[in-house]
């Protein structure tokens, strides 16, 4: 049975005035792409490289949504380039998915980063972040208008489903956005490029992989 998730708890915080200004109303991926670097929704344009948009087919049938852009990612412009990249591309490789045919994209556009030494470490953006940045997310969806959407992590959960759901209690079981989207849930593969538990949690998250290639079998 699927479970609708309602976004009613996800408030706007009036630190950050939001991406609603930046975001084309009409046009494509490519639009959408030309006029991400010039948001300034929230504070990350300050210290990121750069904006990530987000990159694959038009109208790839599955759309997958991690959480920001990574080190990498900010340096080279494009979604899960990075050892999260890598490993989500042997995954779904074992998953019998083709990355060629999927859209990637980030709820959050830019990297949040501090620095230890002279390295930039992720930071978990904020709930303004998350907020601020959804009208991009938004966007994105209805041009691609995918049959499914995966959702990597917890923050791409929180901006999609809500604060009531929890990925590690309902990762793999078919759930419904608020517009009727079919949607699945699993971890973010940065999760499991740190895990102690490697094998498995790699096997777990194929496993999720599995299951959403199978709801569109």
């Amino acid at each position: 049975m699927l479970q609708v998730f309602e976004l009613g708890n996800l408030t706007r915080m009036e630190k950050f005035p939001g991406a609603e200004e930046w975001v084309p109303r009409t046009g494509g991926i490519a639009k959408l792409a030309e006029a991400l670097p010039s948001c300034r929704g929230c504070d990350l344009y300050q210290e990121a490289e750069q904006a990530v948009p987000g990159a694959g087919p038009a109208r790839s049938r599955i759309l997958m949504v991690g959480e920001q852009p990574g080190d990498v990612e900010d340096r080279e412009g494009l979604p899960f380039v990075g050892p999260a990249g890598r490993l989500l591309d042997k995954a779904l490789a074992e998953a019998g998915i083709d990355r060629q045919e999927i859209f990637l994209t980030n709820a959050v556009k830019h990297f949040r980063f501090e620095f230890r030494g002279k390295r930039r470490i992720h930071k978990t953006p904020a709930v303004g972040h998350i907020v601020a940045c959804n009208p991009w997310l938004t966007r994105e969806l209805a041009v691609v208008k995918p049959a499914l959407v995966v959702v990597l992590g917890a923050v791409a959960a929180r901006a999609l489903l809500g604060t009531s759901f929890k990925v590690t209690e309902q990762r793999g079981r078919p759930v419904e956005l608020p517009d009727g989207t079919a949607a699945i849930a699993t971890v973010h593969p940065s999760s499991v490029v740190r895990s102690r538990e490697y094998r498995r949690d790699f096997a777990l998250l194929v496993d999720d992989l599995r299951a959403a290639a199978a709801l569109l079998a």
